[in-house]
């Protein structure tokens, strides 16, 4: 499974254990639109640092934060390939 596909599936299953009606997930869907909360997005992270074995939180002395679904797929995806370096 792809980087995007992990993370949108992880946000899929998250928003229905947490209860949550989650938006369409384009990757223009401002992150605060999609339906979760702070703690879906605490859940996530760490739900992705298992799966994908990258946390870009914490990998980077800086990092820009992401605005959009897209911008947040696209942090995982450099973080998998950092490292994976």
């Amino acid at each position: 499974m792809t980087v995007r596909l992990t993370v949108l599936d992880q946000m899929r299953k998250v928003a229905h254990e947490q209860q949550r009606k989650l938006a369409p997930l384009e990757d223009e869907t401002l992150l605060t639109e999609t339906g979760l909360d702070s703690l879906c997005f605490a859940i996530l992270v760490a739900r992705l640092e298992v799966d994908l074995g990258a946390d870009p939180f914490t990998m980077a002395e800086e990092i820009a934060f992401p605005v959009t679904v897209g911008e947040f797929v696209a942090l995982y995806e450099s973080a998998a390939v950092d490292a994976a370096a």
